[in-house]
């Protein structure tokens, strides 16, 4: 698992081949803000719901800042796919790209 910068997850999720996005934040987290094309799977139901995702393609997860989705991609990964996590964040995400995404 690597923990990638949101520049590089920017230009991971813009390049062909661009990663399935998992925010695995709660529900009321994803009514505040949330990334376009993002799938919502809270971290606690993420070993139920791992096979929502499409097990070919590589996942990149984000929480709020950085924390939840290092844990997030470990379940991934213990599950057999490929997953990094966004380092920072979606408030790493506002600050340094996008400060249209609301801060919280």
């Amino acid at each position: 698992m690597r923990q990638l910068s949101v520049e590089e997850s920017q230009a991971w999720l813009a390049a062909p081949g661009a990663p399935q996005l998992l925010d695995c934040r709660q529900p009321g987290e994803w009514a505040t803000c949330r990334l376009p094309g993002a799938v919502l799977i809270p971290l606690g139901e993420l070993a139920e719901r791992v096979g929502e995702l499409d097990p070919a393609r590589p996942v990149l997860v984000y929480c709020h800042h950085g924390v939840r989705s290092i844990n997030g991609a470990m379940i991934l990964e213990g599950a057999g796919l490929q997953a990094d996590s966004m380092r920072g964040g979606i408030d790493a995400w506002s600050l340094r790209i996008d400060p249209g995404v609301p801060r919280y």
